[in-house]
């Protein structure tokens, strides 16, 4: 834990051959010497001293010894630049410093904004969401991203072993992340298979669309059009049964749902080929990495934001759009009092900025050493958050105007759940001139949304065990990635069947939400924070851009987000709710035990991990835990030493006060 680890390890790379040569040049000293007269000795430098004395020089009987050093040193030096070349192009570089930023929006910015915020922001009452989100923001979100960009540049490693390099004994983080990874990974691709469901789907009514109205073989008597009712006749044509056009097109001609995840039923072969094309979408983008994806990254990333905006200028101008935007800023307190809005705020800012997937420090792994990230990693907080409230206010507004059409409240306009942006989205485009050219453009944008986030993530999977097992996976990479690729398809198949929403509803609330997202997180935070040190962390970022990190993300990752993750985890644990699809139906009990396993499936790696560790290292307990806090150090090649600063002086000064 001392500086000297640290200093060591970034000198192993750059002087390791240097050492070599003053082995040798040390030799040659010592023949010189024992061929000089006795008086010669007080003139020849220590062993450490590579420069060779004048006196030497011209007493030397052997002038041979001195080109001879200087050519082995040039020849060792260039071996070393050549290998440390090799690695670096092993590993990958970007080619942009532009690329960085735009992968960095990719992965961060997608379906986490579009899709799971609005349906996560109406679950819980609005405001009240909006509330617990901002505080999750700004003690969490920004500080941790941050965090985790620059550690995977300083070490040049992904997400699977980057904590366990600092902090050995916590490697289980690194385990508990790629399972995380995993299973985002499988359900995520069904979004985007839902998508392209629907863009395809956009060409099979011309000059119309297919959610358009009732007279289509799926639709129901329920069935209503909410363009084609009036104020006038509410009373008599609209029931608490009664269904939108749109809403009916989601659940009864994409999906065809059952009454349950006890009824998964048959597969839905329309799916099973959309979601076969997301697939390979996915692959042929990250196969020979995403370093090499630059100018893909750049359209995914600026693409969406076109379409987004229009369909922003259309919502907030439909009668009625005020009455859900003042529903999405008005905060109900009494909500603030549950677990619900903190449990879902703190885990929608983790999974919408990519933080506890890997994809953030795979992301900074092909940074340069120098490069200053932390401009980068402001500026996609800011883009991220502002995409998420940009799709809040289209959302909102689209419901504000079913509800003003329906004279029904906001709460009940429709069936709350992971298919709510299938719902308000098309609605809106069917309020456009030219509703098929929007649709076909705004399913466009989603795809582009889910298939970049897809791709940054497998990228941080495939990179994560690449790093952990280097000589075996990097050399067979596109191989490998398709293996990958393979076996998540495979576990996407139940939820491609007429009852898969269910299962797709319980992957996305136990992997990717509550207890275990929190627990990775908080547990990588104090690796970083409290045993690996704050003050060593700030060494290590100036150390890279010059400049010390403020002492707001100094008290964020040692004391403000650890509390907040904390006091979440513990208030989701006491006011424990289980998970629901929309407003009625009720998860079985198994059901649920499969949920709890599929969290535990992660966040036990945390603590099994430590408790091998500790059973399998040789030593007393407080040998193996001493070592297992110690820096392994293996930091990226090329990289100068850590100077000895300030923050490390203290951190040492409390380690010998301890």
């Amino acid at each position: 834990m001392s500086n000297q680890c640290v200093n060591e390890a970034f000198e192993l790379g750059e002087n390791l051959s240097d050492r070599d040569v003053e082995t040798d040049e040390a030799k040659n000293k010592k023949q010189e010497t024992a061929s000089a007269p006795n008086g010669m000795h007080s003139q020849i430098l220590p062993e450490d001293d590579l420069r060779i004395p004048e006196t030497m020089l011209k007493t030397s009987p052997d002038e041979e010894t001195v080109s001879q050093i200087a050519l082995t040193e040039e020849k060792t030096k260039e071996d070393v630049d050549v290998k440390e070349e090799n690695e670096t192009s092993e590993r990958g570089a970007w080619s942009n410093k532009l690329d960085f930023l735009f992968s960095c929006i990719s992965v961060s910015v997608g379906l986490g904004n579009i899709w799971r915020f609005p349906y996560l922001c109406y679950k819980n009452g609005g405001g009240a969401f909006l509330i617990a989100y901002f505080v999750a923001m700004v003690f969490c979100g920004i500080p941790i991203f941050y965090a985790e960009v620059a550690l995977g540049q300083y070490l040049g490693v992904g997400g699977m072993t980057f904590i366990g390099q600092i902090v050995p004994i916590m490697k289980g983080v690194g385990f508990a992340t790629m399972v995380v990874v995993v299973l985002i990974d499988i359900y995520y691709t069904i979004i985007i298979a839902w998508t392209l469901f629907y863009l395809i789907a956009s060409f099979t009514a011309l000059p119309s669309l297919p959610w358009a109205g009732c007279n289509n073989t799926w639709n129901t008597p329920n069935c209503y059009v909410p363009t084609e009712i009036t104020n006038l006749t509410i009373g008599a044509s609209i029931s608490s049964s009664s269904v939108s056009a749109v809403e009916e097109f989601w659940t009864e001609r994409v999906l065809g749902i059952t009454d349950g995840i006890e009824n998964l039923s048959s597969v839905r072969w329309e799916l099973f080929g959309t979601l076969i094309l997301a697939w390979i979408l996915v692959y042929f983008i990250i196969w020979k990495g995403l370093n090499e994806s630059g100018y893909i990254v750049w359209f995914t990333a600026l693409f969406p934001y076109a379409i987004l905006l229009v369909l922003l200028v259309r919502a907030v101008t439909l009668e009625g759009a005020e009455i859900g935007l003042l529903y999405y800023v008005t905060p109900k307190w009494d909500l603030l009092l549950t677990a619900g809005p903190w449990i879902d705020g703190t885990t929608q800012i983790f999974f919408a900025y990519s933080i506890g997937t890997g994809a953030l420090p795979a992301l900074g792994s092909y940074n340069t050493f120098k490069y200053n990230c932390f401009r980068d990693a402001m500026i996609t907080c800011l883009v991220n958050t502002l995409t998420c409230l940009i799709a809040g206010v289209v959302t909102f507004a689209i419901l504000g105007t079913i509800a003003h059409s329906t004279n029904a409240s906001i709460d009940s306009v429709v069936n709350s759940g992971p298919g709510l942006v299938f719902i308000t989205y098309p609605e809106v485009v069917l309020r456009l001139p030219g509703a098929p050219a929007w649709a076909v453009l705004f399913f466009i944008m989603l795809a582009v949304l889910g298939i970049d986030s897809e791709f940054c993530n497998v990228e941080s999977f495939v990179t994560g065990l690449s790093d952990n097992w280097p000589e075996k996976l990097r050399k067979n990479r596109k191989f490998f990635t398709f293996l990958c690729v393979l076996v998540m398809f495979l576990f996407d198949i139940p939820m491609i069947t007429k009852g898969g929403v269910y299962v797709f509803q319980l992957m996305d609330y136990y992997s990717a939400s509550g207890m275990s997202m929190l627990f990775l997180v908080f547990f990588q935070t104090i690796s970083i924070a409290w045993i690996f040190g704050t003050s060593r962390f700030c060494d290590c970022i100036e150390q890279m851009s010059g400049k010390r990190p403020s002492w707001f993300f100094y008290i964020c990752w040692s004391f403000l987000g650890p509390l907040v993750m904390a006091g979440v985890f513990l208030f989701y644990v006491i006011q424990y709710i289980p998970v629901t699809y929309g407003e009625n139906y009720q998860y079985p009990w198994w059901a649920e035990v499969i949920g709890i396993i599929i969290s535990l499936s992660s966040m036990l790696w945390i603590p099994g991990y430590a408790a091998y560790y500790i059973i399998t290292t040789p030593g007393t307990l407080r040998e193996v835990l001493v070592k297992g806090m110690t820096p392994i150090c293996k930091p990226r090649k090329g990289a100068p030493s850590l100077p000895l600063s300030g923050g490390l002086k203290e951190a040492n000064e409390l380690e010998n006060i301890l």
